[in-house]
């Protein structure tokens, strides 16, 4: 699987958060991985990401907006 199968469905500055959405879309049978862009030092500088493969885009995102995220 090449990296460019997977596409970013939501960021955010709270890893909690992330990892939320993660457990949600597992939950629906969808594989998700999430990327900490976070600074080491400053942990206010940079994004938490989440991808999806991309068959699972819109789903995923229909997902994330149905909780409220």
């Amino acid at each position: 699987m090449a990296a460019n199968d997977w596409q970013m469905v939501f960021s955010t500055g709270q890893a909690y958060q992330a990892y939320i959405i993660k457990d949600l879309l597992k939950d629906h049978e969808i594989e998700a991985v999430v990327i900490d862009k976070q600074d080491s030092f400053y942990v206010t500088v940079g994004e938490i990401e989440v991808y999806v493969e991309a068959e699972n885009v819109i789903k995923a995102k229909h997902l994330i907006k149905k909780a409220d995220f």
